[in-house]
């Protein structure tokens, strides 16, 4: 039904100008390509996802791949909408999700080896954005044998990529369905980042990012996780989950990489919410990578859809500055009418920002959806 693939590239030259040598993508796919090379369902994961969006899995991507990571601890996404007569159905599409670059999980990234240097790239793994991985991406569709995309669909920085696929391939997509995401990455989002970029760099044990693989900054990802989580739920989802609830006896790998201090443990109640907290940060923090973690952040950071693609020379009304905003419509009105899906509880791409775009998207906002509630995002 599914098979792991490694697709190898000579070089691939990134939009900085730079150019990376023996470049892996990892890519999982489910069913089979028809004659045609039409039937493709696209997949595009979110933050700390991978390739796999279907099952637990302790090795995802064969040799010659370096330094994988195993991701079985991101593997639930979509499963539940995968299989014969559900909305995945492999029996009628040609699944494949691809893992980005810079992610830890397969396709080079800061873990993997330096060409030039028989080392790890490090933090001087060059910077790259989404439009990196849908140019690579399509190469290995171009591979496969692909003619075009029947339905692409991603949630979160997963939903940023479906909007760049329809960009930097006009028509190569006939349906998109990007969910939960932004046509660009909001100040109050880049703050974030910048809050967990600060988080990982003050841990000891980060060194610059040049930390010996065995004494990885444990502490600062897993803290840095932590704060991500209070932004991927809402304050209701937490309130109705855990509430005041007292948690006897700490999850045992809530104290892996975060510690209960003596005092804590003596003086006050230890709540099911930090537990929750702790367990999730010590458990992402032995998967995952704190340089490809910065990476991914720096990457969703460039995201804007209309940068370097619409000159801003639209005035704000009243005055002579650019308009940003006016530049946005043009372009997203150049697109195909597409449903935008948004989570009315979402805090890192509310509804209220994603309306102007979906009522350009898909023509005064019929084919917006808004999914109410409590629901936990797709940024991680």
């Amino acid at each position: 039904m599914d098979q792991n693939c490694t697709f190898i590239l000579p070089h691939f030259k990134l939009e900085s100008g730079i150019t990376l040598q023996s470049v892996n993508v990892a890519f999982k796919t489910w069913g089979t390509l028809n004659a045609e090379g039409n039937n493709v369902m696209l997949i595009c994961h979110p933050f700390t996802g991978s390739a796999d969006v279907y099952k637990w899995q302790a090795h995802r991507v064969p040799p010659p791949i370096q330094a994988v990571r195993s991701s079985c601890f991101f593997s639930v996404r979509w499963s539940p909408l995968m299989g014969c007569g559900k909305a995945f159905d492999h029996t009628r599409f040609f699944i494949f999700c691809a893992n980005d670059l810079g992610s830890p999980f397969g396709t080079t990234s800061p873990i993997s080896t330096d060409p030039s240097t028989g080392k790890a790239y490090g933090p001087k793994f060059p910077a790259t954005t989404i439009r990196d991985d849908v140019r690579l991406h399509k190469l290995v569709l171009d591979h496969l044998g692909v003619t075009s995309i029947a339905v692409a669909i991603g949630g979160s920085m997963g939903g940023m990529t479906v909007l760049e696929w329809q960009l930097c391939f006009p028509g190569f997509v006939h349906r998109a369905i990007p969910m939960a995401t932004c046509a660009k990455q909001s100040a109050w989002c880049i703050g974030q980042g910048e809050l967990k970029r600060q988080i990982i760099r003050l841990d000891p044990a980060f060194q610059g990012g040049y930390y010996a693989a065995n004494r990885p900054p444990t502490q600062g990802l897993a803290t840095a996780r932590m704060v991500g989580l209070m932004s991927y739920q809402s304050p209701d989802s937490f309130e109705d989950r855990f509430g005041r609830r007292i948690q006897e006896e700490p999850v045992p790998r809530a104290q892996q990489a975060i510690q209960l201090s003596a005092q804590e443990n003596k003086e006050y109640p230890f709540y099911a919410t930090q537990s929750y907290l702790r367990a999730k940060g010590a458990s992402f923090s032995n998967v995952f990578d704190a340089n490809c973690y910065l990476h991914i952040i720096r990457k969703m950071d460039t995201h804007d859809i209309t940068r370097d693609r619409v000159p801003l020379t639209l005035p704000v009304p009243g005055s002579h500055s650019p308009d940003p905003d006016a530049a946005l419509t043009a372009l997203l009105a150049t697109l195909p009418r597409r449903p935008l899906i948004s989570i009315s509880s979402d805090i890192l791409c509310p509804p209220a920002r994603a309306s102007a775009s979906r009522a350009e998207h898909t023509g005064s906002g019929s084919g917006g959806h808004r999914i109410n509630g409590g629901a936990r995002r797709f940024s991680g």
